[in-house]
């Protein structure tokens, strides 16, 4: 969090990772508010110009998913991840992890949850082996609902979950894809 001030000088600019507030409804007094600043932009748009446009790496923003299926230290080598992406599939999610996993180099920086990753706000966040750094926690905090899978009882991870199973990611992965697969 910072403080800018600029009195001086215009324009003035603000920047906010994505998904970190939630949204606001919208009564009448915003509505005209941003009718205003909708014709402001129509006058700007003319001298606008694109310097340069940036696509992720994999064509996936996990900071857009509505369902994110998280990995951790816990799935143990980057082949389990092959079993978190068809969860992620089967419910139309998609694959996000925890910085142990991208550091181990199991997953690509661009789907890391946390401080030093991506700051994301699904409905549903399913985490498997992933502890609970507070690292990770700040990341993942505006999840609607949460579901962590750990074999360690006392992990942070529990401590934000709304659901949470003491087991191994390793065997309750297989048994969820088993059940949605019917």
């Amino acid at each position: 969090m910072a403080t800018i001030m600029t009195p001086n000088h215009r324009p003035q600019m603000a920047t906010v990772r994505p998904k970190v507030f939630k949204k606001s409804k919208v009564d009448s007094a915003s509505a005209a508010k941003c009718a205003t600043i909708a014709e402001a932009l129509k006058l700007i748009a003319p001298m606008t110009k694109i310097v340069k446009r940036e696509s992720f790496a994999d064509g996936v923003d996990i900071a857009a998913a509505e369902i994110l299926v998280a990995g951790g230290r816990g799935l143990k080598k980057a082949e389990n991840f092959a079993q978190l992406q068809r969860l992620a599939e089967l419910l139309g999610g998609e694959v996000a992890a925890s910085r142990a996993a991208v550091d181990a180099g199991w997953v690509g920086i661009p789907r890391q949850v946390g401080q030093t990753g991506k700051t994301v706000a699904p409905r549903i966040y399913l985490c498997f082996g992933i502890s609970g750094a507070i690292q990770h926690l700040e990341g993942m905090r505006g999840a609607d609902t949460v579901i962590a899978v750990n074999n360690d009882p006392n992990a942070p991870i529990f401590g934000v979950a709304d659901l949470g199973i003491v087991g191994d990611a390793l065997e309750i992965i297989p048994a969820l894809i088993k059940e949605l697969e019917k």
